[in-house]
């Protein structure tokens, strides 16, 4: 378990093989509930090589001064981010809007 939000990662490997490659990460929010999205790639043995770009929005609550995962969602492909950045994006702009 990380000690802080920064050393949080979704890098893993297995018996010398990088199984999950981690691009890059954000810290959305931190604090006792802490919210992490993480850009990376997962190994393909049959392939061998790795796959597509992946992303994952990741919670984790500070507990006994360790993180511990809570809850996860991934990001599957290109489509599905651009769809859910559209929305997140049409949600912000109305309640702007609305805010006046």
């Amino acid at each position: 378990m990380s000690a802080t939000a920064d050393d949080l990662t979704v890098d893993y490997s297995e018996g010398g093989v990088r199984l999950v490659q981690e691009l890059d990460k954000v810290v959305l929010s931190r604090g006792a509930w802490t919210t992490v999205v993480f850009k990376y790639r997962e190994w393909e043995a049959r392939r061998g090589d790795y796959g597509p770009v992946r992303f994952s929005v990741r919670r984790y609550q500070k507990r006994n001064d360790r993180y511990q995962p809570r809850s996860k969602f991934t990001i599957s492909s290109a489509d599905q981010a651009r769809k859910l950045i559209a929305a997140l994006d049409r949600w912000v702009e109305e309640e702007e809007a609305a805010a006046g």
